[in-house]
């Protein structure tokens, strides 16, 4: 695991995490951000949040490539020019962790498409799609030490790396890889998650709930600085979700209102043992124990097809990075150090038992009358290839002669004896000395 170091951290830029439920919106979401941060200076995503988010020719064409400076290329015929200044816009550095997606509407930096073939690890492993995918990202997992280079070495030159993870969720989440990932990109830049939801299909409480739950556990999880992004506004407006995560007797409202109808596709039907309360009492239950978990939580509404929210969002963002720098940063470097102290631990108590396990063999032979010396080379018997090589006719065979002489056995010294006792052949052979 990387170094946690929390000196020069306003140099480093900000790792986005993004997160989010298969048809939530979340590759479109990380092409708003791409869009966004090429056509905003940075001066304006970091004080101005009044700022609407400008509208963007659709023939737009983003192509950025490990080997060139972050630009966004415009369609042929435009010259391009680098960012020179702090006033003028720095695109994001972008990763996409998808090995599945057949199409991104933006140019990742580094694609895990190019080091990894998903189609092919499904054919060589004979696994399915979710199966592929997460061996696909366990594939890349071993050599993330260098992504991570590759982005210290664009450091200086970006505000924003923003990973795109799998619509598989639970991939991600729930991997190990997904977890290596995390802490790698944590130890090293300031890092926050940034859970994207489909505003339209949360109205209901149940699957409201639901997405909280799995809020829930991600931050518990990752336990790094997290935003709720509350997708599709421009479909549906996310301000009944903020007020149910303020104030719970709203929510409560709503869910005698409502009831548990959208969630079973039968109204009043939600329970599984056929009471028809047992959903909403147990709604009810998690919601008790969700309020405070709402108090620490940053909810934002985007859309990621109009730009609208972008400037909000990006304000939560600079927030959530002083709560890293204040809270998380060193959380992250006293678990380190708990694990480095633990390490050290491990291999001095696997010392002292091997010792102690020499100490009682030790102790057993001398019980045994057996001799307590280690066996092991003499120095005349070890002999030099400068030795070998000056060693030449009769001296070295005497020396050899002399040297062997009562170690081995001599089989040209046996005598035959007619005792029947001995071996099948007669043969007696006598002890070296």
């Amino acid at each position: 695991m990387a170094e946690i170091n929390g000196n020069d951290e306003a140099k480093k830029p900000v790792v986005l995490i993004t997160i989010g439920m298969a048809g939530s919106g979340k590759t479109t979401f990380v092409q708003r951000l791409n869009s966004y941060l090429r056509s905003v200076p940075p001066v304006a995503y970091r004080v101005n949040t009044s700022r609407k988010a400008p509208e963007f020719s659709s023939d737009m064409e983003v192509k950025v490539s490990e080997g060139s400076s972050n630009q966004a290329s415009a369609p042929s015929g435009t010259s391009t020019i680098p960012p020179a200044s702090a006033s003028e816009p720095r695109a994001p550095y972008i990763l996409n962790l998808d090995p599945a997606v057949t199409h991104m509407p933006f140019d990742a930096n580094i694609d895990i498409r190019d080091t990894i073939d998903y189609a092919e690890v499904m054919k060589q492993y004979n696994l399915g799609p979710n199966g592929g995918i997460l061996t696909a990202l366990n594939l890349f997992t071993t050599k993330f030490d260098q992504v991570l280079n590759l982005i210290e070495k664009r450091a200086d030159t970006v505000d924003y790396v923003v990973l795109d993870t799998p619509g598989q969720i639970e991939i991600f989440t729930w991997s190990a890889s997904g977890a290596i990932i995390t802490d790698a990109v944590a130890a090293t830049f300031p890092t926050v998650v940034a859970y994207v939801i489909d505003t339209a299909r949360t109205t209901a409480p149940a699957t409201f709930m639901s997405n909280m739950l799995y809020a829930c556990s991600i931050l518990y999880k990752t336990k790094l600085p997290f935003i709720l992004v509350f997708n599709k506004t421009d479909v549906q407006k996310h301000d009944f979700a903020v007020e149910w995560m303020q104030d719970f007797e709203a929510f409560q409202r709503a869910l005698s209102t409502h009831g548990s109808r959208g969630s079973g596709g039968v109204e009043g039907g939600g329970g599984g043992d056929g009471d028809p309360n047992y959903m909403d009492s147990l709604m009810h239950s998690m919601s008790l124990v969700l309020d405070e978990f709402y108090q620490h939580l940053k909810a934002v509404g985007v859309s990621a097809v109009t730009g609208d929210g972008m400037p909000e969002f990006f304000k939560a963002v600079n927030e959530a990075r002083e709560e890293y720098e204040r809270d998380y940063l060193p959380e992250l470097q006293r678990l380190q150090k708990d694990r480095d102290s633990k390490l050290e631990a491990a291999k001095k108590d696997s010392m002292n038992r091997l010792m102690a396990d020499m100490r009682v063999e030790e102790e057993e032979r001398r019980a045994q009358g057996l001799s307590t010396t280690r066996d092991r080379f003499d120095d005349e018997v070890i002999v030099s290839d400068e030795d070998e090589e000056g060693d030449k006719g009769g001296d070295a065979d005497e020396d050899e002669d002399d040297m062997n002489e009562g170690r081995f056995l001599d089989v040209t010294r046996a005598r035959r004896v007619q005792d029947p006792s001995m071996d099948a052949d007669g043969s007696r052979w006598p002890r070296p000395g």
